[in-house]
């Protein structure tokens, strides 16, 4: 998932690039030919015309046949350091059906384990950003695997001591979001600092196809682990892994300092109607996301209890969508069509069109239906990567999609014990996606607004 972040900097400042971090030359030691083609990307970029095809050029030519082997390896540990993100955060929703059994929690109480993540998860945002711009990016995502990971191993041994275990069990989750909280921020302070913005397209997709793949990779091996060893056995082996990621930055990759960045004021932005329109539907599409990746694991192991690993399919179409919706908004901009047009495209799909695949799952549908219609607004959900993620531009480290989550997500605990029924979640994640849409599509912009505020804006 995305985060916005407002990063900060005198426009005059330009980050180094990820190259730099990998070893590559810096811009003042490449030929002049070189230099005055970056010069020109990035004042083309500060007046609003972005040279897309270019800046995908760049990105492709570091990322996939770069000469230096560090920055390939960074990219590779990155991608695998947010799929293990997503598969220790999803572990609780994937045990939740058996360790509801097991100690005999309801819905309310499912919902409230579940969302106790989100508490932590929403006050750590701001800290993780500015920690990252104090000390490095590098060194808050270290710190933050390795406490997670901790977390994650840690939870059974949590549950089995006394009689207290929804207590344990959510103070466990706010313990998690808390060190969880810091991941993206801190990955978007070192984004910031290292990559160019020619070069952040590419790895920014890549980041965020990693959350789709955790999740995968979650509810697949989650099925495996919960039939042969028991739900215990999961949180062992999301926490083992999230731990060797952690070993493996610590050992290898972790040297050098972040440069810092100059402090301008920024709060002008906010009285900007296009940035809350924007805030609003950032946060209305993170609380559906969140409300699906927390209850659907149940979903799919209360109405189809012989589903096996099937339910994991609507995260399987969740990468190639990721990916590709950044490169269907930058085609249609390269055809001609306009940026804000191009945006609000790319977030009806996301929101809208998703929307429609939904509302089927309000009545009854049988087990082949469900995948499909699931798995088709996923998919399209991943469409905002080209719409409002795009135009979140690093604004503002607002915790409002979390904010907002933990509130949807046990809201949804709370709708299924009253109503008994699935129904009532999904048209309330309708009306959600229906109302952050509308906003976005009467005030949205795809104006910088930064040029008197002296932000630097970055793609999250």
């Amino acid at each position: 998932m995305s985060v916005i972040k407002i990063q900060t900097a005198d426009c005059g400042v330009a980050p180094t690039s990820w190259n730099s971090l990998a070893g590559f030359p810096h811009e003042s030691s490449l030929n002049a030919e070189e230099q005055h083609r970056r010069r020109q990307a990035r004042s083309s970029s500060l007046d609003g015309r972005i040279p897309h095809s270019r800046r995908a050029e760049e990105g492709f030519a570091c990322f996939l046949v770069g000469s230096q082997p560090v920055a390939r390896k960074w990219t590779l540990v990155l991608f695998m350091g947010t799929c293990l993100l997503y598969c220790a955060r999803m572990t609780m929703p994937v045990c939740a059906v058996s360790m509801a059994t097991r100690f005999h929690w309801s819905k309310i109480d499912s919902g409230l384990v579940l969302g106790g993540f989100f508490w932590g998860y929403c006050f750590t945002q701001i800290l993780g950003g500015h920690a990252s711009d104090m000390v490095g990016g590098e060194r808050v995502l270290l710190l933050s695997a390795a406490s997670w990971a901790v977390i994650t191993a840690g939870t059974p041994l949590l549950a089995h001591l006394g009689s207290h275990q929804l207590f344990l069990m959510t103070l466990a989750r706010i313990l998690m979001g808390l060190l969880q909280g810091v991941f993206f921020p801190s990955l978007a302070s070192l984004c910031s600092q290292r990559v160019l913005e020619g070069e952040r397209g590419f790895l920014m997709s890549t980041m965020n196809s990693g959350t789709y793949l955790g999740t995968l990779l979650a509810g697949g091996m989650g099925s495996v682990l919960l039939e042969q060893y028991g739900w215990e056995s999961m949180f062992y082996c999301s926490g083992l892994l999230s731990g060797l990621w952690a070993l493996t930055v610590w050992q290898y990759l972790l040297k050098g300092t972040s440069p810092g960045l100059s402090r301008k004021r920024w709060l002008k932005l906010l009285k900007k109607p296009p940035i809350w329109a924007m805030v609003f539907a950032h946060m209305c599409t993170c609380s559906t996301a969140y409300t699906l990746l927390s209850w659907l694991p149940t979903y799919f192991r209360e109405s189809f209890p012989d589903a096996g690993v099937y339910n994991v399919v609507p995260w399987l179409t969740a990468i190639p969508s990721a990916l590709s919706g950044g490169c269907v908004s930058d085609l249609l901009i390269t055809r001609g069509y306009g940026v804000l047009t191009v945006r609000k495209i790319m977030q009806f799909c996301a929101m809208g069109a998703s929307s429609v695949f939904i509302l089927p799952l309000a009545g009854e549908v049988d087990f082949p239906s469900a995948v499909i219609f699931i798995s088709a607004s996923v998919g399209l959900s991943t469409f905002s990567s080209g719409g409002v993620s795009v135009n979140v531009q690093d604004l503002t480290p607002s915790c409002a999609g979390a904010l907002y989550g933990l509130l949807l997500v046990s809201f949804s605990g709370y709708l299924i014990e009253i109503t008994l029924s699935w129904a009532a979640v999904f048209s309330f994640i309708i009306l959600v996606n229906a109302i952050g849409l509308w906003i976005f599509l009467i005030f949205g912009d795809a104006q910088r607004l930064d040029q008197t505020a002296h932000c630097q804006l970055v793609v999250v």
